[in-house]
């Protein structure tokens, strides 16, 4: 395997070498074929003379590109297809940048190393990647610029490295990108200038982080970004204007964060949801215009293992939910409810939870019923006896005048 690898920088001087020395032989023999003995012991010589000078001369070159050559990791740690503009350098324990590069390369592997910081255009020599894999590494600093001469790069793969912080210039040159992950990092929080480059981005994976809070227009660039990967960070409020530009958003996934607050207007910028996951957040009641704002064909909410805090409110709420007919509550049957007493504690959101709120409703409307309809009788039986017991002198009168 070594050898294949070798031959890739020594095959063209090796070709050289041996083409010269071929000819050079091919010569001798030819002009000692057609000359006369004497003639040909003289010309045997000083072919042979030339020949050895040529080889001397090329000698100093090839011990050079060998000393090149074993002086640079990629010759015996690096797979290079070049038909295939692919080179592979994983699990080869660098700790810089190989320099040694094809500069056609197209797809470049070096995950599994210990690669700890990318400097600025540290990819100069490989200008036309459109691949690059810098996951499992030990990545802390991406310096302004890293990668601004990759216009062409399509895929940048950093999950699993240890960058806690994008600076302004982390998305210089990046114009061209559509998939970037930076998944399993230490990121703490999203600038609003940190992507401002990605013109044409459509799959952000920054999942698995540890990422509080997020700036307004952090995205505001990813008009194109069609699916968000946000889920297992320590996100608690999602404000109105986040999410303001990404009207071609398809998959937003926020699950195993610990967000208990949804701003109102929050989710009607994203006109093309088609998937949104907010399961295992602190979520204890949501608000029916919330996702009334959601202006979609057609989006699928999953909504399970949150801390519901069960009341009729709530439970009217999901229902009218239910009956929007672009709305789709997959788990809704496994929203379970937290705080119910122990015999009630693992009620679903679908069951008659609050009859007993209702049946008490009830009986105070009917108490309230009982008690005007009691009213009315009393007054007028009240009327009624005052009639009958008239003071007698009116009595008197009335008897006067029928005399009369």
């Amino acid at each position: 395997m070594h050898n294949a690898k070798r031959s890739f920088t020594l095959l063209p001087l090796y070709n050289s070498v041996s083409l010269l020395a071929a000819n050079t032989q091919s010569l001798v023999h030819r002009h000692i074929s057609h000359s006369p003995p004497a003639a040909a012991a003289l010309m045997t010589d000083t072919k042979l003379r030339t020949s050895r000078m040529h080889l001397l001369f090329m000698l100093p070159l090839v011990l050079e590109v060998l000393s090149i050559s074993m002086s640079h990791n990629f010759t015996y740690d690096c797979t290079c297809h070049l038909e295939l503009k692919i080179a592979i350098c994983t699990s080869s324990n660098f700790t810089h940048l190989p320099t040694a590069l094809p500069p056609l390369t197209e797809q470049l592997d070096l995950s599994l190393n210990h690669l700890s910081a990318i400097r600025p255009q540290a990819f100069h020599s490989t200008r036309r990647l459109r691949v690059l894999l810098l996951n499992d590494n030990m990545i802390g600093v991406l310096a302004d610029g890293a990668f601004s001469l990759l216009e062409g790069l399509l895929r940048l793969d950093l999950s699993r490295n240890r960058i806690s912080f994008l600076s302004e210039g982390f998305s210089r040159g990046l114009g061209s990108l559509r998939d970037l992950s930076l998944a399993e990092n230490r990121l703490t929080s999203l600038d609003s200038s940190c992507f401002v480059h990605f013109d044409a981005l459509q799959r952000l994976n920054l999942s698995h982080n540890v990422i509080e809070t997020i700036k307004m227009r952090a995205f505001g660039s990813m008009s194109t970004l069609r699916q968000l990967q946000l889920n297992s960070n320590n996100l608690t409020i999602l404000k109105n204007g986040i999410f303001s530009m990404l009207r071609n958003l398809e998959v937003l996934n926020l699950h195993h964060n610990q967000i208990h607050y949804l701003d109102v207007g929050m989710l009607s910028p994203l006109t093309s949801l088609a998937l949104l996951d907010l399961t295992n957040n602190n979520l204890s009641t949501i608000q029916f215009k919330t996702f009334l704002s959601l202006n979609t064909y057609s989006t699928h909410i999953m909504l399970q293992g949150n801390p519901w805090d069960c009341d009729c409110d709530l439970q009217r709420v999901f229902r009218k939910l239910c009956n929007v007919k672009r709305l789709f509550l997959d788990d809704y049957d496994n929203l379970t409810c937290v705080n119910l007493d122990e015999s009630h504690r693992n009620y679903t959101m679908k069951e008659e939870f609050c009859v007993a709120e209702m049946v008490t409703v009830l009986v105070i409307t009917m108490t309230v019923v009982i008690t005007v309809v009691a009213a009315i009788l009393m007054a007028e039986k009240k009327r009624k006896t005052k009639n009958k017991e008239k003071h007698w002198t009116e009595v008197g009168e009335l008897a006067c005048a029928s005399h009369d």
